[in-house]
């Protein structure tokens, strides 16, 4: 009884531990499925800054730059002030390795106006993508351009001959006003967070409240 004891146990011990092995591999599909970023619902970080000077154009020049945690065919970017010029074809580098890659999209829109459209394709998440477009004013001049992000991702499948695309938009996402200006008033703040409007005071409405008062006292005194 005590030699078949500790064979009981040794068993039951690798039992469980295979148990536990099969249970983390049938486990490891459903994280990795977990952690796909939805295309519904991405997360996007950039910036703006001044961007590169252009033969002939003097108008502003600006820069702007973003990645996303997931791959896009196209976005948007929306200015609040008029959009007088657009770069036709934007950079896309790897974050990893600051390389630029083959990725590319092409962009148009209406000039003067307040948006430039883009399509191409990122293959994967983590990929900057790099433009420009101008504006007729200084870039740290008030009211500075501060663009909302908006960006696409659209895929096919292809059953029995029959190709369905399923689309996907996520944003819009602030890439805040220009970094590089010096602060103002309005530093700190962003579209989606803007100043507070201040009501103006009313002159001489403490005079006349006054007047009001001296002219109640005096018709009692009466």
């Amino acid at each position: 009884m005590h030699l078949i004891e500790p064979a009981h146990r040794k068993a039951t011990w690798w039992l469980a531990a295979i148990v536990g092995f099969v249970a983390l591999l049938l486990a490891t599909p459903a994280i990795s499925h977990a952690e796909e970023p939805n295309p519904n619902n991405y997360n996007c970080i950039g910036k703006i800054a001044a961007g590169e000077p252009e033969a002939g154009n003097e108008e502003q020049q600006v820069q702007y730059s973003f990645y996303c945690n997931g791959p896009i065919t196209g976005y948007q970017l929306q200015a609040q002030i008029p959009v007088t010029g657009i770069q036709g074809q934007p950079v896309v580098t790897s974050n990893a390795t600051s390389k630029p890659l083959s990725a590319s999209f092409s962009c148009s829109g209406e000039v003067p106006g307040f948006a430039l459209n883009c399509v191409g394709a990122t293959k994967e998440g983590y990929e900057t993508i790099t433009g420009q477009f101008s504006i007729g004013t200084k870039l740290c001049k008030e009211p500075r351009v501060d663009p909302l992000l908006t960006v696409t991702y659209a895929s096919a499948t292809v059953e029995k001959n029959v190709a369905t695309v399923t689309q996907a938009i996520s944003g819009p996402f602030d890439l805040g006003r220009p970094s590089g200006c010096p602060a103002d008033a309005y530093s700190g703040y962003d579209r989606f967070n803007p100043k507070p409007a201040v009501s103006p005071k009313k002159k001489g409405s403490k005079g006349k409240g006054k007047g009001k008062t001296k002219g109640k006292k005096s018709s009692r005194r009466k």
